[in-house]
C-alpha cells in the first residue's frame, strides 16, 4: 500500500494504517530530528511531537503534494519551536555524543576511553554545530536536509517549497561558510558527501 494509500485509510479512522505510516517514517523523522536538535532525548520528544501533529492534522493534508514532504516541513516546524523554546532556558545537555560507541553521560566512568580522543571528538562536533547554528535560517536547513538526513536535491525542494537550483546554490554557499567557519576556529575543513 503507498503513501496515498494509507493516508486516505488513516483519515477514516484505520489506526493500523496510520500506525504503517509511523513505522515507514519514524526513523527518518528520528534522524532529522537527532541532526537538527542534537540531543538523543529531544530528538525522541520531537518525533513524538511530529507523530501527534500529524495525527491531529492529517485531515489538513494536501494529498497533492508527497506525504514525506509535508511530513518533514512538520518535522523541520516541531524542532524550529523545541529550539526556541531551549534558547529561552538555555539549557546545557548532560550527555555527549561519541561516534563509535552512542551517547553516555557527561562524565568519564571508564577507563577504556581515551579522554583526549572523545574531548577532541566531542569538541569538533560542537564546533561544526555552531558553525551549522550560524548559518543563516536558509542555509541551516538546506545543509541539515542535505548533509545530515540525506535527502535529495528533489526532496528538499519539495520540503523547502523551493526550485532544485536555489537549493543546489544554497548548498554550496552553506558548504562554503561552513568551510570558512572552520577554518578560522583553527580546524580543517570537513568533506561533504556529493550524491544527487
Amino acid at each position: 500500500m503507498n503513501d496515498r494509500e494509507l493516508v486516505e485509510r488513516a483519515r477514516a479512522g484505520d489506526h493500523d494504517a496510520f500506525e504503517q505510516l509511523v513505522q515507514q517514517y519514524e526513523r527518518k523523522v528520528y534522524i532529522t530530528a537527532h541532526r537538527l536538535m542534537g540531543i538523543d532525548a529531544d530528538a525522541m520528544d520531537a518525533s513524538q511531537e511530529v507523530f501527534i501533529r500529524v495525527y491531529r492534522f492529517l485531515d489538513t493534508f494536501n494529498a497533492e503534494s508527497s506525504f514525506s514532504t509535508w511530513l518533514y516541513r512538520i518535522t523541520i516546524n516541531v524542532c524550529k519551536d523545541m529550539l526556541r523554546r531551549r534558547a529561552v532556558r538555555a539549557e546545557l545537555p548532560l550527555e555527549l555524543e561519541d561516534e563509535e560507541n552512542g551517547t553516555f553521560v557527561n562524565e568519564i566512568s571508564d577507563s577504556t576511553y581515551d579522554p583526549v580522543e572523545i574531548y577532541e571528538r566531542a569538541e569538533l562536533r560542537q564546533v561544526i554545530r555552531t558553525g551549522i547554528d550560524a548559518l543563516p535560517e536558509t542555509y541551516k536547513q538546506i545543509i541539515l536536509l542535505r548533509d545530515i538526513a540525506g535527502l535529495s536535491y528533489e526532496e528538499i525542494a519539495d520540503t523547502l517549497q523551493i526550485e532544485i537550483g536555489t537549493v543546489k546554490s544554497r548548498l554550496s554557499r552553506a558548504r562554503e561558510r561552513l568551510r570558512n567557519y572552520l577554518l578560522q576556529s583553527g580546524n580543517k575543513p570537513i568533506s561533504f558527501r556529493s550524491k544527487g
